[in-house]
């Protein structure tokens, strides 16, 4: 402001005038005792001598005093002075004067704003207790080119509306430092008034770190309660019971759905209250039909069954079908589009559709009738598909399986009788001819250039010592095998049966890998790794093109309609056909629905990474200095890129002088450190063997 006030001052011979400036935001009165060039020697009230820049100056008194009187009495003169300033400022009421000036829309000099409030006769104390006065308001003039300009009503009312902001901002920093120390001292105090303001902040600070647009407001909060680490946030948030110590934030940044609404909910109640029509399905219920999942599946959306009719074998895959109950652009329909599909990760499972429709109403429970769409295959003794048709049916599941007991059963034989349990009659007998089949498809595949690249899953146990155990549970065994090529088979024909009827569907491609390795003297495990980063990536179109990885000339996703919405919509458009009803979705709307679906089910790859990431670190901070076998897949700069062998985990180790190692070789490695909270993972080399 002083760079335009100083044109009202006259910088000659000012020694004697009673000069004034801002210090600290408070106006300064003081008696200059020397004028020279670029320096003015000054006298305070206070009794001390300063030296300023003239250009700080902000306002230079007309008459002159005698410097050299006595020291008490110029201190007296200067002490009345401020006296009387500060008198006459307290006489002022700035909001009169803006009241009566403000609709003129023009600057005025302070002179004759002086006047206005004191009167045509004005001394340099009137002048000064003007200026002091509008520099306190801060709120209706505004300096512009030396002169004072009225702010209008609407900006008074901006600037009071930010000023009540900012005293607010001041309690609430104030009242949560306080609350928040205490929290940190593990003390249980009073909750403040804002206590949810306090906590989103939080949240957003732990998820975002300094990205989060309130940062610094953050930051300058936490440096009140005594807290340095930002991160510090995340520990407040477990302290205050607002988030779990294994809190999923992927899930809270990706700002992925948990829970359903009232209303989709209510429309899920509603959907599960309507009787199912089976008139016009094909009746499938005196099939020995039966399903084959894990141990915790509820939402059984795929079954099968066979009947052995001398050398032939009636297969039958049977799909709910949901589509005729989940109606396109139902309230339940959007939704599942918007979740794209259902998330299953180590202790939590977020369902596409409500639990009471996906759970009961519209899978495959045991002894309930359902509908289906199902694929009719005829098999020889040899294995090879002799014919198939997709029907619209009604089915009635005799028994769930599990992986384990049908890899049991084929193994010893059928399993002991359960009191009340509905039962499949010569089970043991189905299932081995239902392994031969699998068999005989899988190596069909493989003949036609399929790449086996599966890998054990890696399973997370939760121990009551709140430790983890992890386990890699095999997926090339008979069970795992029998489902995965059925579900294959059931796509592929689903596939070709769309292409040659010409039935619109979302078709997933992928071409040639960029290379196709061997399996070497470095083994299996280094195979896959290796060839994965040669497939070409997974495209989902709408023209049908082979899939090199599962060695098909074209295939669908059609057999989770329960878990996957894309699976839904190639459900409805082939169920259409069947029914001879017009396809529910053209090209376009197919095209239109892959790109909003297709970004989430990214984030939902993401997302399950990321978490089992999570836990793998959590393990080995529970196991520091544990020793675990590696693969080395690549030889980088300063580093090994290494696959650990029992985790399947790809981590990195530094090199080390004299050691010099190569991909393929096996090697041990320790746990140094890990930190699942902030991704950071410290394996060091122990040789190799």
């Amino acid at each position: 402001m002083s760079k335009y006030v100083y044109k009202w001052i006259d910088l000659d011979m000012n020694q004697g005038k009673i000069i004034e400036y801002i210090d600290q935001g408070k106006f300064i009165c003081t008696l200059c005792l020397n004028d020279k060039i670029n320096r003015l020697h000054l006298l305070t009230t206070s009794n001390r001598e300063v030296n300023l820049s003239p250009k700080r100056a902000i306002l230079i008194s007309s008459t002159i005093i005698d410097t050299l009187k006595p020291r008490e009495e110029l201190l007296e003169k200067l002490k009345r002075t401020e006296e009387t300033r500060s008198s006459l400022k307290a006489q002022i009421d700035v909001k009169e004067l803006w009241e009566l000036v403000r609709d003129e829309e023009e600057s005025f000099d302070h002179k004759y704003l002086a006047q206005l409030v004191f009167g045509h006769t004005i001394t340099d104390d009137h002048l000064s207790a003007l200026v002091r006065a509008l520099f306190e308001d801060h709120l209706h003039f505004k300096m512009k080119d030396g002169r004072f300009l009225p702010n209008s009503e609407e900006k008074v009312e901006q600037i009071l509306k930010q000023k009540e902001e900012e005293a607010l901002k001041e309690e609430w920093l104030e009242q949560g430092s306080i609350w928040l120390k205490d929290i940190q001292q593990g003390k249980k105090p009073e909750d403040p008034p804002f206590k949810d303001d306090i906590i989103n902040l939080l949240v957003q600070l732990a998820l975002y770190g300094n990205e989060e647009p309130d940062f610094k407001y953050g930051k300058e909060l936490l440096s009140k309660a005594g807290i340095s680490d930002i991160q510090e946030s995340r520990n407040l948030l477990i302290k205050l019971g607002v988030w779990e110590e294994d809190e999923n934030l992927d899930l809270l940044r990706l700002g992925i759905e948990t829970s359903f609404t009232e209303k989709q909910l209510h429309e899920a109640v509603l959907l599960a209250e309507t009787k199912c029509d089976f008139q016009g399905l094909e009746d499938l219920r005196d099939l020995p039909t039966f399903t084959i999942d894990g141990p915790l599946t509820r939402d059984f959306d795929d079954a099968v069954s066979l009947e052995i009719d001398g050398d032939t074998l009636h297969l039958g895959i049977h799909i709910t079908d949901i589509g005729t109950v989940i109606l396109p652009d139902s309230t339940l329909d959007r939704e599942a589009k918007d979740r794209a599909s259902s998330i299953y990760m180590p202790c939590r499972q977020i369902p596409m559709i409500p639990p009471n429709l996906s759970q009961d109403t519209l899978c495959l429970k045991q002894g309930c009738n359902r509908r289906a769409i199902s694929l009719l295959t005829r098999f020889d003794k040899s294995g090879n598909l002799l014919d198939y048709r997709f029907v619209p049916s009604v089915i009635k599941v005799q028994q769930h399986l599990t992986y384990e007991e049908v890899n049991e059963i084929l193994d010893k034989g059928d399993l002991p009788d359960t009191p009340g349990q509905l039962k499949v009659e010569g089970l043991s007998g189905l299932l081995k001819e239902m392994y031969q089949i699998s068999q005989h498809l899988q190596q069909k595949r493989i003949n036609q250039d399929a790449l086996n690249l599966s890998l054990p899953e890696l399973q997370i146990q939760f121990n009551k010592d709140s430790t983890l155990s992890l386990e890699l549970v095999d997926q090339d065994t008979p069970s795992r095998i029998i489902i995965s090529e059925f579900m294959i088979l059931y796509n592929w024909l689903a596939a070709r049966f769309c292409r040659d009827n010409q039935i619109p569907v979302l078709f997933r491609t992928q071409a040639e890998p960029s290379e196709r390795l061997s399996i070497g003297e470095a083994g299996y495990m280094y195979y896959v790794f290796t060839q994965r980063r040669k497939l070409s990536r997974l495209q989902i179109v709408t023209t049908p093109n082979p899939h090199s990885g599962l060695g098909l000339d074209v295939y669908i996703h059609a057999t989770s309609p329960i878990r996957r919405y894309l699976d839904l919509v190639d459900q409805r458009q082939i169920r259409a056909f069947l029914t001879g009803m017009a396809p529910i979705c053209d090209e376009k709307k197919l095209g239109e629905i892959r790109i909003t679906v297709e970004p989430v089910l990214k984030n939902i790859q993401i997302l399950r990474r990321s978490r089992l990431r999570y836990w793998i670190l959590k393990f080995l901070s529970q196991n520091k200095g544990k020793r675990f076998k590696a693969k080395v897949l690549d030889e980088l700069k300063t580093k090994y890129r290494i696959v650990v062998n029992d985790l399947l985990l790809v981590a990195e180790i530094k090199r080390q002088d004299g050691i010099i190692l190569t991909p393929g070789e096996e090697i041990l490695v320790e746990v140094k450190s890990a930190d699942p909270w902030d991704d950071l993972l410290k394996f060091s080399y122990k040789g190799s063997f």
